[in-house]
C-alpha cells in the first residue's frame, strides 16, 4: 500500500510538471516553505527528481509555530543537502506579522490570512528576482484549490480567478517571478499520507492564526459533498481549466504593466496591495 501511494504521488507531479509545462532540468528553482508538509514534499520531490532546487522561508514570528517550522525547514535542508534561505520579518521591516497585521486591523476590516497573505506574496517574488531564481515554486495542493475557485464563486469574484492554475498569475514580467504548482492534481490526504510514510520532519498543526470561517465553511461543504460525489473536486478543477481560458481573455487588462509607485513592484494598481497594507501602519 505504502508503496502505490509513493507511486502514485510521484506520477502525478512528474506528469502535472510535464503537461504545463512547469519546469525544466535549466531552471534556477526556489521552492517557498512553511514547515508544512505540502511544501516539504515538493521540495524533496523536485530534489529527488534532479531540478536544481533551493528552498526559501520567512520567518513570521508568529512566536512558538514559527520556530517549530524554522526548525524543521532547516533540519530536512540539512538532511537532504538543499541551500535554505532565510527571510526574517523582523530584519526586512523591523516587526512581526502579527505587529502588521494588528496595525492594519485597527483601520480597516481584513482577516488574518488575507494580510498575511499579500505580505508573503510580496516577499516572495522580490526575493526570488534578487536571488536569481527562474521559478517559484509553492505547495498549493488540489483542495487549496477547489477552495479558492469556490470562493471567489460564492463571493461573486469570477476575476480573481485569472491568478489560478497549476501557473499562477497572468503577469510577464522581469520583475516578476513565475509562480507554479506542481502538486496541483494531488488531494491533501494524499500528501498528507506521503509524509508521513517518508517520515518528513514537518509540523501538521496549520497556523495559529489561521482563523477563516468563510474558507473553513467552504472545505465543509466540499468534504461533504466528497461523501456523496467522490470524484467532485477533480471535477471542478478540470471544468475550472477549461474554463480559466477564457476566464483570462475577459478579465486580464490589456494595458501595459503597471509598478507601484511606491516599492516599484508589479502591482495591477497604482499602489500596490502591499504598499496599501503598510500605509495604515504610517
Amino acid at each position: 500500500m505504502e508503496k502505490e501511494i509513493i507511486a502514485s504521488i510521484e506520477k502525478k507531479v512528474k506528469n502535472t510538471i510535464k503537461e504545463y509545462k512547469l519546469l525544466n532540468k535549466k531552471d534556477k528553482i526556489v521552492v517557498a516553505c512553511s514547515g508544512g508538509k505540502d511544501s516539504t514534499t515538493v521540495l524533496y520531490l523536485l530534489k529527488k527528481f534532479g531540478y536544481d532546487v533551493e528552498a526559501l522561508i520567512i520567518d513570521l514570528l508568529i512566536g512558538s509555530w514559527s520556530e517549530k517550522s524554522l526548525a524543521k525547514v532547516e533540519e530536512f535542508c540539512k538532511a537532504q543537502k538543499i541551500k535554505l534561505h532565510t527571510v526574517n520579518m523582523r530584519d526586512s521591516f523591523g516587526c512581526s506579522i502579527c505587529y502588521i497585521r494588528s496595525g492594519v486591523q485597527s483601520k480597516v476590516k481584513l482577516n488574518n490570512c488575507a494580510i498575511c497573505g499579500v505580505v508573503k506574496r510580496w516577499i516572495l517574488n522580490k526575493k526570488a528576482r534578487e536571488f536569481g531564481f527562474d521559478k517559484l515554486v509553492t505547495g498549493h495542493n488540489m483542495d487549496d484549490e477547489v477552495e479558492n475557485v469556490m470562493m471567489n464563486q460564492f463571493k461573486g469574484n469570477p476575476s480573481l480567478c485569472i491568478s489560478l492554475g497549476p501557473k499562477t498569475g497572468v503577469i510577464r514580467d522581469n520583475k516578476f517571478v513565475p509562480r507554479v504548482k506542481p502538486l496541483y492534481f494531488c488531494s491533501n490526504d494524499e500528501i498528507r499520507a506521503y509524509s508521513k510514510i517518508m517520515k518528513f520532519p514537518v509540523v501538521y498543526k496549520p497556523c495559529p492564526c489561521s482563523v477563516v470561517a468563510f474558507r473553513g465553511d467552504v472545505r465543509e461543504f466540499v468534504k461533504k459533498l466528497e461523501g456523496k460525489f467522490p470524484d467532485i473536486k477533480k471535477n471542478i478543477i478540470d471544468n475550472f481549466l477549461e474554463i480559466l481560458p477564457e476566464l483570462k481573455k475577459t478579465f486580464t487588462s490589456k494595458g501595459d504593466l503597471i509598478y507601484c509607485e511606491i516599492c516599484k513592484e508589479p502591482s495591477r494598481n497604482k499602489i500596490c496591495k502591499m504598499c496599501e497594507l503598510m500605509k495604515h501602519l504610517s
